[in-house]
């Protein structure tokens, strides 16, 4: 389980709820309730995380609530 902040809302443009992880860079994915873009938001973030690895880059320690959300 990965402890960063992850804010969802709904998108009409696209037609689907987005769920975006602010502390990681281009993290985002969708879906087409609030409850499978938090479960596709999981997908992307452990993804993130092994390409991170992957490419020896690292990998920032989860903040919490961020003063801006």
């Amino acid at each position: 389980m990965f402890k960063y902040e992850v804010i969802i809302y709904w998108s009409e443009e696209d037609g689907a709820f987005i769920a975006e992880v602010p502390e990681l860079a281009g993290c985002m994915a969708d879906g087409g309730t609030y409850e499978e873009a938090l479960h596709n938001a999981e997908i992307v973030i452990a993804e993130w995380m092994e390409t991170a690895k992957r490419l020896g880059r690292e990998t920032p320690t989860p903040k919490g609530k961020l003063s801006y959300a």
